[in-house]
């Protein structure tokens, strides 16, 4: 798109968190940050140890965040940074963001000391083995190894330092899970979901949910609020999850990516087993499909949180609430038949 022309929504959508759960929780790219995560666990067992006294935040969590966002370091991160920012800030939709992120990337080479030949990055302008962006750099970045600088390129202690201190300054609340694996039954509306109507646990167990293998809640969980999650709406696994699992998000504005990596990290440091419930194959609609089924759920008045194209928990919620009152099957998920008969 060049600029001044307008940017539809896009048909096709090529980054991960946009496709359809079940391929993005495909058991083979799971394990892989599993098998991947486990021995690095434990070779930085000590280091990891520190930082979760000093930030709050999980080892765990942090191993399985630096899996999926650069398989631990060995990912290719290839592109020069300026030309890829640069570019973004004459050619993106989001100009203003780009260009603040071209100043911070000057900011970190003239003010703290990061080489040049280190600025380099992904196809987004994502840096270094946490893919921060410069901005976040600025703020985020941590120095455990003594260099000059934060070193997010080559160095194991700033990449875990600096990914545990990111999710500290969002929020992480020290002491409690991301989130659980549930069986919802169908007395409770798939549309309840979404982190404006949580509840206390023990009161989701009051309404039948449970953990699923007939685990309990932790204790200390059960007196805090959890929030219903259906990312694959009823075609897919539940989960009542925390305030933590909203601050996952801090870090990739994508349900399936914060549940990735809470689930992968559970299963790094405890040993749990796969998800419970299986993913279920969704119908395949483009985005422009997703965003005119979205427009016209606004027009009836209910809030799917804009017409992007993509299945976010307002719309998911939305188009159960539609099925409910149409008294139609209730899945919370879009479908061909909804896309139809909304048009």
């Amino acid at each position: 798109v060049l600029p001044g022309e307008k940017q539809q929504v896009p048909q096709k959508q090529h980054q991960a968190e946009f496709r359809s759960p079940a391929r993005y929780f495909a058991e083979n790219i799971i394990a892989g940050v599993v098998n991947g995560g486990r021995p690095l666990y434990r070779k930085h067992n000590k280091l990891l140890a520190a930082l979760e006294r000093q930030t709050g935040v999980p080892g765990h969590i942090v191993i399985a965040i630096w899996g999926r966002e650069s398989a631990f370091g060995r990912a290719k991160i290839p592109y020069n940074a300026f030309e890829v920012l640069g570019t973004k800030a004459f050619l993106a939709t989001r100009k203003d963001y780009f260009r603040t992120e071209v100043l911070a990337a000057l900011e970190m080479v003239e003010k703290r000391g990061v080489p040049l030949r280190l600025m380099r990055g992904s196809w987004a302008g994502a840096l270094g083995q946490p893919q921060f962006m410069p901005s976040s750099y600025l703020k985020h970045a941590r120095n455990r190894d003594g260099d000059p600088f934060a070193d997010i390129w080559n160095s194991e202690p700033d990449t875990l330092y600096s990914i545990a201190g990111y999710l500290a300054d969002k929020g992480w609340v020290r002491g409690r899970d991301w989130g659980f694996e549930v069986n919802l039954p169908t007395s409770v509306p798939c549309y309840f979901e979404g982190p404006d109507q949580g509840r206390k646990i023990s009161e989701w167990e009051k309404m039948g949910i449970a953990r699923v293998g007939g685990k309990a809640f932790p204790a200390h969980e059960r007196g805090q609020i959890g929030f219903l999650m259906l990312p694959a709406g009823r075609y897919g696994p539940a989960f009542i999850v925390t305030p933590n699992f909203f601050v996952l998000k801090e870090y990739n504005e994508s349900d399936v990516y914060a549940l990735f990596v809470g689930h992968a990290g559970d299963r790094i440091a405890y040993g749990v087993s796969p998800f419970r419930t299986v993913w279920q194959s969704v119908d395949k609609l483009s985005r422009s499909d997703v965003a005119a089924m979205q427009r016209a759920l606004e027009r009836l008045g209910r809030d799917v949180g804009g017409a992007d194209g993509l299945a976010g928990f307002k719309t998911r919620r939305s188009v159960g609430a539609w099925q409910a009152a149409k008294g139609r099957n209730t899945t919370c998920y879009p479908d061909r038949e909804i896309v139809r008969a909304l048009k």
